[in-house]
């Protein structure tokens, strides 16, 4: 269980959570809180008992060994960190984990017990699912909630998902029964290059948080390796004129569902997303 006796106060924070496995297709949604972690600074605040949460024969503990060759033992966990970001007025929790082997009822309620004690106003979870989309286009990112205040303020839509769910699921679901504002992000990842990383996703939710959160987030050299993806995916693709017809199909399938979009609201976020930034670089 986490202890909260030394728990930091924080400003009106907002908890942003991802977790391995399920949920993350491509690793771009623990990647995603990977890069927030790195471009905030983000410091470790606790961590969830791993003995409690995961089978080690599905999960194993990793050995590594550093540059001087001391070698150490990691456990699979989830993880808490906290971002103090300069200028902005929210402070950001960040989760990081591999969904739990078992007791997700009690997982839950620990990151909820969490989050009611830091006082979290809203909660963000990341997902990533394999989809019919073509690399070359614009990664779309789905956002749903059961906040109707929330949908209406930042354009989002209804949660309609019925089906299997994974811990992400879980955890939005328990949000809405115990009256916490909550956000879940959905990126599409190109069902024909499944394997991670997918660094063109992790961008797109990065974005996508941006826009959630309104705050710039520093991108790194994430623009430089989703290009870099995407150039490695057309040459697998021009190397077999299967895979080079039916990502022509998807993309001509893309481009007719997209061109009411392209005309209006991506530009408007992409400029609103210019000015952020250019606000912080002053």
């Amino acid at each position: 269980m986490i202890e909260l006796d030394d728990f930091p106060v924080l400003v009106d924070p907002v908890m942003v959570a991802a977790f391995e496995g399920w949920n993350d297709a491509g690793d771009s949604a623990s990647g995603t809180v990977a890069h927030l972690r790195e471009v905030w600074d983000a410091q470790p605040l606790a961590d969830l008992d791993s003995e409690e949460y995961y089978d080690y024969q599905v999960n194993r503990p990793h050995i590594s060994m550093d540059e001087t060759g001391v070698r150490s033992l990691t456990w699979p966990a989830t993880r808490i960190y906290v971002a103090r970001i300069p200028l902005y007025p929210r402070d950001i929790v960040l989760v990081q984990g591999i969904e739990p082997n078992m007791k997700w009822q009690q997982f839950t309620r620990e990151i909820l017990g969490l989050a009611a004690e830091l006082d979290v106003s809203t909660v963000v979870t990341l997902g990533a699912l394999l989809s019919d989309i073509p690399h070359t286009r614009p990664v779309p990112v789905t956002g749903t909630t059961s906040d109707a205040a929330l949908a209406a303020d930042l354009g989002l839509e209804p949660a309609t998902y019925e089906g299997p769910t994974g811990i992400v699921g879980v955890l939005q679901d328990a949000c809405t029964r115990f009256g916490i504002s909550s956000i879940s992000l959905w990126a599409a990842v190109p069902h024909y290059v499944a394997q991670p990383p997918c660094p063109k996703a992790t961008l797109a939710l990065v974005r996508r948080i941006e826009d959630i959160l309104d705050i710039p987030v520093p991108l790194g050299d994430l623009v430089e390796e989703a290009r870099a993806w995407e150039i490695g995916v057309d040459e697998l693709a021009a190397e077999d004129d299967e895979v080079a017809e039916y990502v022509k199909q998807l993309e001509e399938a893309r481009d007719a569902a997209d061109l009411p979009e392209a005309s209006g609201e991506a530009i408007a976020r992409e400029f609103e997303r210019y000015l952020r930034r250019r606000g912080t670089d002053r």
